[in-house]
């Protein structure tokens, strides 16, 4: 029963990051930095990304009411940023902007809101709510940083594939990754607004 509920949450986390899509990006941010810098930067974002969906699965409902925040008015926000990440990556990714320190880009934009999107955030919180019994919060703690650490492990060894995806097709992923990340800013955006319009 316990492994089984693990399991099924650890799915649903694994698919809600959209690991492939934040592996293209992950790539398309890199592309100038070498291996080692990649794998630190990996390592950062893993455990931004554990501390924030963890700080979220706990308190992210009180966060929300205290800042008087809702799902919908941060995915308007989460859109706006998210289209506007498009935009520069279909005119072509300007590195002369990017700063020297790679990490400073493991928070934002990829562990929030490239990693931990609407999407997960809006499963976080309504999985959050619904956990009365602390032996289920803990099992949904052990699902959810499992399936962060499987996305890290895929942007550890984003090295290796980057050699099989070579520079041209870097390219041409940035480019397909900024058109379907447009689609879904756009997406997300239009959700929260008919969501808040009560459309």
């Amino acid at each position: 029963m316990d492994l089984s509920y693990i399991i099924s949450v650890y799915i649903k986390f694994f698919f809600l990051m959209t690991p492939f899509f934040v592996l293209s990006m992950f790539l398309v941010m890199t592309k100038e930095e070498s291996i080692e810098q990649k794998k630190r930067l990996a390592i950062h974002v893993s455990g931004w990304v554990i501390l924030i969906t963890t700080v979220l699965l706990f308190f992210g409902n009180y966060i929300f009411e205290i800042f008087g925040i809702t799902l919908d008015a941060f995915k308007i926000g989460a859109g706006a940023l998210l289209f506007l990440t498009a935009v520069s990556l279909i005119q072509g990714p300007k590195t002369d902007n990017l700063p020297n320190d790679t990490n400073a880009i493991a928070v934002v934009p990829l562990a929030i809101p490239i990693t931990t999107g609407p999407g997960t955030i809006g499963a976080l919180l309504v999985m959050g709510a619904g956990m009365e019994e602390a032996k289920t919060i803990f099992f949904g703690w052990v699902a959810l940083v499992l399936a962060v650490i499987s996305v890290g492990v895929m942007l550890y060894f984003s090295g290796t594939i980057e050699r099989f995806v070579g520079r041209s097709g870097l390219t041409v992923l940035s480019k397909i990754t900024g058109l379907v990340l447009a689609a879904l800013s756009a997406q997300i955006i239009f959700s929260g607004i008919k969501n808040f319009l009560e459309l």
